[in-house]
């Protein structure tokens, strides 16, 4: 696993590297070498964010903590993505050790930013493996990311279709239609 540690607007000592390396180590029987991990370290007001971003073959993990001291932010995080791994292990074995992923999404990605360059300001591109999944397997990446929506290509369908939760904590599937 690759590991990227990032400092904001403090400087990182090397015994913290280490440190973030050493902890995150235990991942690597889970990952492959082809893994990304990000660890960024912001400090506001004296308190210190630790956010730990992991990437293998489609599928991200992501955990944040804050404290009032860097390491103990460190290790609730990395206990955090702990947490994620164990509770979807056998989702995540068939996921990682699958070979099939799909091609970006550049095409519909850039065909709706030249409809709408008009009226709306895009500020931010985002691209990412669209890989196939379930409809339950979307669900759940989707609660581990902590995000309202999910993308993904339906492995029944073989369509884009995206996920969503709605206000009143159900969950809301968006399919295209053929017609």
């Amino acid at each position: 696993m690759k590991i990227t540690i990032t400092g904001r607007k403090v400087y990182l000592r090397d015994n913290f590297k280490e440190l973030a390396k050493k902890k995150l180590s235990r991942f690597n029987r889970i990952f492959d070498e082809d893994a990304d991990a990000a660890v960024v370290v912001t400090v506001e007001r004296n308190r210190q964010t630790v956010e730990i971003t992991i990437k293998s073959r489609g599928i991200i993990y992501r955990a944040e903590a804050t404290d009032f001291e860097m390491n103990d932010a460190l290790d609730q995080v990395v206990s955090s993505i702990g947490r994620q791994i164990r509770k979807n292990k056998n989702r995540l074995d068939k996921a990682i050790h699958s070979a099939a992923l799909d091609q970006y999404v550049n095409d519909y990605l850039h065909s709706a930013e030249e409809e709408n360059t008009d009226e709306y300001k895009i500020v931010r591109t985002k691209h990412f493996y669209v890989k196939p999944a379930s409809v339950d397997e979307a669900i759940l990446q989707m609660n581990m990311l902590g995000h309202q929506f999910f993308m993904f290509r339906n492995e029944a369908s073989g369509e884009i279709n995206v996920v969503y939760k709605r206000k009143d904590g159900n969950y809301g599937l968006l399919e295209p239609d053929v017609e």
